[in-house]
């Protein structure tokens, strides 16, 4: 058996590290030759040019340098806002002032509902009265129609009474003479009016007469009077002038005034008759 010397069990050197380093001198003069070929000395953009380089021990990298944090920025402190001028409190609400202009205001408003309501009222008063007036003034035209067709049929009846009258009267005439006991005509009735019927009108339009002037002498009037069956005067004309207009007027007026003539004693009226005036008479 061999003998283990003291060299034996030492570690032995790498022997191949003359060689390793000869390689790699040749790899780098290599590289830098190929970098020199690639160089475009146009001034044109250099391609890419990518290389792997080895190590001949393997070496364990460094650790990668972190960048220090960046100091803050100290941020300067917000520059205060202007303060705005603070507005004086409001005053106080005047309790007593709100309650004076709530009781004007409700005086104001019942004010204007009292006049809406009194012209309303007004008016339908002034429409009242309107209608009213005009109803009356309808009741009067309709009363005054009613009053002037009574008169007219009154008109009408008294006319035909009158002629029933003296169409009887003529049958009773013919029947028998209606003259004074001791008359000697033979006719049914006197063609003439009794003696005393001239004095008889003469009364009736006596005191219708208005006559005051002074005039000279006596002066006669003489009226043409046309009477109706019943007595109603129906026209009158003055035939004769006294030569006193205001006598003459005097005379016609009061014959208008006396409008219906009494009958005679036989009840009979003429139809037509001549009277005269004179101013001392009346």
């Amino acid at each position: 058996m061999n003998a283990t010397t003291l060299d034996d069990l030492r570690p032995r050197k790498p022997g191949g590290l003359p060689r390793a380093a000869v390689l790699a001198l040749i790899a780098h003069g290599l590289l830098v030759l190929a970098l020199s070929l690639s160089v475009n000395w146009r001034r044109s953009e250099p391609a890419g040019v990518e290389a792997e380089l080895w190590a001949a021990v393997p070496q364990i990298a460094a650790p990668r340098a972190v960048p220090p944090e960046p100091t803050p920025t100290p941020t300067p402190p917000p520059k205060p806002e202007p303060q705005a001028k603070a507005e004086p409190p409001p005053p106080p609400p005047n309790r007593d002032a709100d309650i004076a202009r709530e009781k004007r205001e409700q005086k104001e408003k019942l004010e204007k509902q009292r006049l809406e309501e009194q012209r309303k009222e007004d008016a339908l008063r002034k429409k009242k009265e309107q209608r009213e007036q005009e109803e009356k003034a309808q009741a009067e035209a309709d009363k005054r129609e009613a009053e002037k067709k009574k008169k007219a049929e009154a008109e009408r009846q008294a006319k035909q009474e009158a002629i029933r009258r003296q169409q009887l009267d003529r049958v009773m005439a013919e029947a028998a003479g209606t003259g004074a006991p001791g008359s000697t005509g033979t006719a049914a009735q006197s063609a003439g009016p009794s003696a005393s019927y001239a004095g008889r009108i003469k009364a009736r339009i006596k005191p219708n007469v208005v006559f005051g002037d002074e005039v000279d002498g006596n002066p006669l009037a003489s009226v043409e009077v046309k009477v109706a069956p019943d007595g109603t005067i129906v026209g009158r004309r003055l035939v004769k002038s006294s030569g006193v207009p205001a006598w003459d007027e005097a005379v016609l007026r009061a014959i208008d005034k006396t409008e219906v003539l009494p009958r005679d004693t036989d009840g009979r009226v003429p139809s037509a008759m001549l009277l005269d005036f004179r101013p001392r008479d009346f």
